[in-house]
């Protein structure tokens, strides 16, 4: 059901360099950009982006948001959370089972934006 999902971001380049790196650990790469507004990444299905806000406003954490990004296996949890901590992202909880068989880990991008990479199973 998901298309897409945007980040709002203050600065796209960084962003960009960050999510290039990241994303491309799947696969994904950058299918639409438009100027210094807005970069989307697919790797076939839906989409995430970094985008500067609307209202021309400065982009802010939402508190209790968070992007989960399915990535096929523990291991590419493992290899996504050491990343974006490797590129400057912080850690919000180290990989391991939550639960049942969801094997998550939790960090924040460069903005402090809230992703989990995840596998079930």
């Amino acid at each position: 059901m998901i298309g897409y999902v945007t980040l709002g971001s203050n600065d796209r380049k960084k962003a960009g360099a960050f999510y290039d790196e990241l994303l491309g650990l799947l696969g994904a790469k950058r299918v639409m950009e438009d100027g210094d507004r807005l970069i989307l990444w697919s790797n076939g299905g839906p989409m995430l982006g970094v985008i500067a806000p609307y209202d021309g406003k400065a982009a802010t954490v939402g508190n209790g948001n968070m992007v989960a990004l399915a990535v096929g296996s523990r291991e590419n949890v493992d290899k996504i959370h050491a990343k974006a901590l490797a590129l400057g992202g912080t850690d919000e909880g180290a990989p391991g089972l939550r639960g049942g068989n969801f094997y998550g880990a939790y960090f924040r991008d460069l903005e402090g934006n809230k992703l989990c990479a995840f596998h079930m199973g």
